[in-house]
């Protein structure tokens, strides 16, 4: 490229290079309009122009080099693929004609803020400073697959993917390594984000983007691996959030979150590992729910935002919020996808357990109990209906005292109106028709009572049934405090 080739506007920025100063086409003559058919001579830039500064710039002694340009209109195709670029490029509020190519090239700092253009090929691109694609309009494609960036990836506030037939993400980052954080609130993303595989050392900020693809994920970040929090506070996703497999340490956020794939999977985050998984006042989640095999320190969701279709086996978690009674958290686990899931009422019953609400436990465990008596065949569902009618499989003992004493107060005023006759009258002991009705209850305890008199007529009768209950209830307290124990 000659000096000699230069238009005004070119010959600024080639002059402003070495010694690293702005050349500021905004400030001299207003806001870039984004019409590509206007001829703007004034502050048009020639692509092959700026690849050859970056490919050959001069350095100024005592300066660093820089390209620094906004409002610019860059024309032809500004590929740098495969280059090494030590200087830093910004090129804030400018609109390229075609997309530019960084494929594979290695770049002190890379900022595009504000600018318009196609799309952007940047995969496997080294930067050894920031990414900045802030506050961009670019309706195809930004492809960063395999990148390495040094320092943190902004890309708040930009709009992605808005090309109404693009058959590729809004933006691909998988297989990446960003060694600082990803910024992104209010990114809006018109196709799917895909993360796959990435690494982040530092956090993930999603707070209020918009992320849409309804025929997929919204948001692909399986395997996803970030260094500290996921911040997504008022997100909304229109697909799937597929968060398999993912490693957070610390919290994924999503209060106030509005999660919706009606047709599928809105949440999945299966086998992920995550410190505290936060759904604070999030809308209810339409579509399904996939937690089976996450390990969790921390829950945060209240009961009416999961929704009907939900996979829980396998879930861990230490410490479930809001406290709610257990009547309004076991219908999230009544209606699992995987049908009657014991390993989940166990990891409720912990819970409860941890915060000294026995109670709640009690009320949880006799659930699983009723939920695994569907499954039986029809002998072992009768012998499961006269447990928990009894005493509650073991968790509500008092049941067996208020049917003993019902029973006892029936058999005594019985045999109170009508004594029964004594077997050997000289020898049978006074009647006593408490002591009598207890002595038919209990089968252990012997009061002399039921051997020195025989009862006739239909208070015969009444005494088997005495004896009878008395033995069901036995059996059926025996079996519970058994089970109550074992659980100890």
């Amino acid at each position: 490229m000659e000096i000699n080739d230069l238009t005004p506007a070119e010959r600024r920025v080639w002059d402003a290079f070495p010694r690293g100063e702005a050349v500021d086409f905004v400030e001299d003559y207003g806001e870039l309009p984004e019409d590509r058919e206007l001829s703007l001579p004034e502050r048009t830039l020639r692509a092959s122009v700026l690849r050859g500064l970056l490919l050959r710039g001069d350095r100024a002694d005592g300066h660093t080099a820089e390209v620094w340009v906004a409002g610019a209109r860059i024309t032809g195709h500004l590929y740098l693929g495969y280059s090494t670029i030590d200087f830093p490029v910004h090129l804030e509020d400018c609109v390229f004609d075609r997309a530019p190519n960084f494929y594979g090239a290695q770049i002190r700092q890379l900022e595009l803020p504000g600018s318009t253009m196609p799309a952007l090929h940047a995969a496997t691109v080294r930067i050894d400073g920031v990414l900045r694609i802030t506050d961009c309009r670019i309706p195809g494609s930004v492809r960063l697959g395999g990148a390495r960036i040094a320092g943190a990836f902004f890309l708040d506030g930009a709009e992605l993917g808005s090309t109404t037939d693009l058959d590729e993400p809004a933006l691909q980052l998988n297989h990446s390594v960003i060694e600082g954080d990803i910024v992104g609130p209010r990114l809006i993303a018109h196709a799917q984000v895909r993360m796959v595989g990435t690494t982040v050392a530092g956090s993930v900020d999603l707070d209020d983007a918009r992320l849409h693809d309804r025929d997929g994920s919204a948001l692909d970040a399986e395997n996803l691996t970030v260094g500290s929090d996921v911040r997504a506070m008022r997100l909304q996703t229109r697909g799937r959030l597929n968060l398999r497999g993912a490693r957070i340490p610390g919290q994924l956020n999503l209060a106030y979150a509005d999660l919706a794939h009606p047709e599928g999977m809105a949440l999945r985050a299966s086998n992920a590992t995550i410190g505290e998984l936060w759904l604070r006042s999030a809308h209810p989640v339409r579509g399904a729910v996939n937690l089976r095999g996450a390990r969790l320190d921390l829950l945060h969701v209240a009961p009416d935002i999961l929704p009907a279709m939900i996979r829980l086996d396998g879930l861990t978690y230490s410490t479930l919020t809001p406290h709610e009674p257990a009547e309004k958290r076991l219908p999230m686990l009544q209606r699992d996808q995987d049908g009657y899931v014991p390993f989940a009422y166990e990891q409720l019953t912990s819970a409860y357990r941890r915060i000294g609400d026995a109670d709640a436990a009690r009320t949880v465990q006799l659930a699983k109990q009723r939920r695994h008596r569907t499954t039986l065949p029809t002998y072992a569902r009768l012998w499961g209906h006269i447990q928990d009618a009894a005493v509650g499989y073991g968790f509500r003992p008092m049941r067996a005292a208020a049917w003993l004493v019902s029973l006892l107060a029936v058999g005594s005023i019985a045999f109170a109106l009508h004594h029964p006759s004594p077997l050997k009258p000289d020898e049978s002991p006074d009647f006593n028709a408490v002591f009598y009705a207890l002595d038919l209850l209990l089968p252990i305890i012997d009061f002399g009572q039921e051997s020195a008199f025989s009862p006739t007529g239909w208070h015969q009768a009444l005494s088997y049934v005495l004896i009878i209950t008395g033995w069901i209830l036995a059996t059926t307290v025996a079996a519970g405090i058994t089970r109550t124990v074992s659980r100890q």
